[in-house]
C-alpha cells in the first residue's frame, strides 16, 4: 500500500464516526425517499434493497467496478467502459449508478454485457455487503462523488480506488467546506485523481488530495463516439418534418427555463413562421408539465410518446424519452444546452459539439465551465447572458445560414482537439493494476 493514501489517524475517525451517525439517523427519509421514487419510477421500488448492499450477483471476483451517478456520468464513461472491455476482456465490468435514469442509459449502452446495481447508501453495513458481493480488483469513479464510508471501505480491503474525469466546480468546493478534514481523509484512500482541467486538478489539491497523486488526463466526454446511425437519423427526421424547415432544439431544460426557451420560440415565428423547436427536459417527471406549458401558450405540437416526429404543421415537438437526443442534435441547426439560464450549472455541450452544431448556452456553466470557455472562444459556441435575449440569438443564426455553419465547424474543431482523454487514463489504469 502506498504510504502516502495513509489516512491520517487522531482526528479522523472521530470525524467519520459522527457522519456515519447521522447517516443512521437519517435512514428513515432515506428509506421515505425510496419509496417516493419508487411511485415515480416503475420498478425502482423493486430494487431499492440494492441500495443497502441487498442483490444477487454473478461470480464477480477480479471484476473493474466504475461507478457513473446518472445519465451524463455514464455518457461520459461510456467510451472508457468500452475500452476497459477491449483490453480487459477477462474482468466482470461492474456499473452502478445512483438514479434509475442512469440504470436506464446502462442498460441502452450496455445491456447484459456489464453487471449493473445500484450504488449503496453509505452505510458500513450496505457498503460492506456490496463490496463483498462485488469484490473489484479496481474500482472507478466517475467525476464528483466523494463518500467517506465506501472510501474507507476499499482502502482496508486494498481496493485500488481511482476518481476520473474528476472535475469539481467552485460551488461544490465552497459547499464541502464544512465536510473538508473528513473529505480530505476520505481522499486519502484515493490512489490517482484523473482531473478533467487543471482548474479542476487544483481544487481537488484544495481538498486535501495529495498533489502528486492528482494529474490532468482531459474530459472523457471528448472521446465519446458519434453514436451509430445518429447523422442518418436526423436526416430521417429532417425529411419528415420539412427538409428546409429551420430548427433548433432547446435540451436538458429546468425549471425556470422551459418557459423563456417557448418565448423565444414565439419571437422566433413572428419572422420565421414555420421555425421548429424540439425540446428535452433533462428530467422525465417534467414531461408533463412541459406538454401543459407548451399547450396553454397556443403552440401546435408534437410528442416523441405519442407521435414519433412532428409534421409540417407542428411549431414544438416535445421529446419526452430518453438517451436519444444525439438524433434530434443531428436534425437541428443549432442547440441551446440547458441548465444554463438557472443557476444548475450547465450540461453537455459537447454532444452538440461533435455534430458540428453551434451551441448557445446561458451565464450559469460552472458545471462545465472551461469546456464552455474552449467552445466560446474556438467560436463554436455564444453565451446569452439573459433569457430575454435568447430569442433573438437564435433568431440571428437561423436567419443567417453561413455563420450557423460556421460555428457549428468551430465546434467541431474545438473538439476534435480535445481528444485522448481515454488512452490517458488508461495508461493510468494499466499502470495501477500492474502495481
Amino acid at each position: 500500500m502506498h504510504p502516502r493514501i495513509l489516512p491520517r489517524p487522531g482526528q479522523e475517525p472521530s470525524l467519520r464516526y459522527l457522519y456515519t451517525l447521522l447517516m443512521y439517523l437519517a435512514t428513515p427519509l432515506i428509506v421515505l425517499r425510496l419509496l417516493t421514487r419508487g411511485m415515480r419510477y416503475g420498478n425502482y421500488h423493486q430494487r431499492w434493497p440494492e441500495r443497502f448492499g441487498i442483490f444477487k450477483a454473478p461470480d464477480l471476483r477480479g471484476s473493474i467496478w466504475v461507478h457513473a451517478v446518472s445519465v451524463g456520468e455514464v455518457n461520459a464513461a461510456e467510451p472508457l467502459i468500452k475500452a476497459l472491455r477491449q483490453d480487459y476482456p477477462e474482468a466482470p465490468l461492474v456499473v452502478t449508478t445512483v438514479t434509475p435514469t442512469g440504470s436506464a442509459r446502462v442498460q441502452q449502452l450496455f445491456g447484459d454485457s456489464v453487471f449493473h446495481v445500484y450504488l449503496p447508501y453509505d452505510l458500513p453495513f450496505s457498503v460492506h455487503r456490496f463490496l463483498k458481493q462485488v469484490r473489484p480488483r479496481l474500482a472507478l469513479i466517475v467525476e464528483t462523488e466523494i463518500w467517506p464510508n465506501l472510501y474507507f471501505g476499499c482502502y482496508r480491503r486494498g481496493i485500488p480506488l481511482m476518481i476520473v474525469n474528476a472535475r469539481l466546480s467552485g460551488r461544490s468546493l465552497r459547499g464541502y467546506a464544512p465536510m473538508r478534514a473528513l473529505l480530505r481523509s476520505a481522499l486519502r484512500c484515493v490512489r490517482q485523481i484523473a482531473a478533467q482541467s487543471r482548474t479542476d486538478a487544483a481544487r481537488y489539491r484544495l481538498l486535501g488530495a495529495d498533489p502528486a497523486l492528482v494529474t490532468v488526463s482531459g474530459n472523457l466526454k471528448f472521446d465519446m463516439p458519434v453514436p451509430d446511425g445518429a447523422l442518418e437519423g436526423g436526416e430521417m427526421f429532417r425529411q419528415q418534418w420539412g427538409r428546409l424547415r429551420p430548427v433548433w432544439i432547446a435540451a436538458s431544460t429546468h425549471e425556470g427555463e422551459e418557459l423563456a426557451v417557448l418565448e423565444a420560440h414565439l419571437e422566433v415565428l413572428k419572422r420565421i413562421p414555420d421555425a421548429l423547436l424540439l425540446i428535452a427536459p433533462r428530467h422525465p417527471e417534467r414531461f408533463r408539465l412541459v406538454e401543459h406549458s407548451v399547450r396553454s401558450l397556443g403552440f401546435t405540437m408534437a410528442m416523441r410518446s405519442a407521435d414519433r416526429v412532428p409534421g409540417e404543421s407542428h411549431q414544438v415537438f416535445l421529446i419526452d424519452s430518453m438517451g436519444e437526443l444525439m438524433p434530434f442534435f443531428a436534425a437541428s441547426d443549432l442547440a441551446f444546452v440547458g441548465g444554463s439560464l438557472v443557476p444548475i450549472g450547465g450540461h453537455n455541450v459537447l454532444e452538440p459539439a461533435a455534430l458540428s452544431r453551434p451551441v448557445l448556452v446561458g451565464p450559469h456553466t460552472f458545471n462545465f465551465e472551461e469546456i464552455t470557455l474552449a467552445l466560446i472562444r474556438g467560436g463554436g459556441a455564444k453565451r446569452v447572458l439573459q433569457s430575454e435575449a435568447l430569442g433573438a440569438e437564435v433568431l440571428r443564426l437561423l436567419q443567417d445560414e453561413t455563420k450557423c455553419k460556421q460555428m457549428g465547424q468551430q465546434a467541431r474543431v474545438v473538439f476534435d482537439s480535445e481528444r485522448g482523454a481515454v488512452g490517458r487514463v488508461m495508461a493510468l489504469i494499466d499502470r495501477m493494476l500492474q502495481e
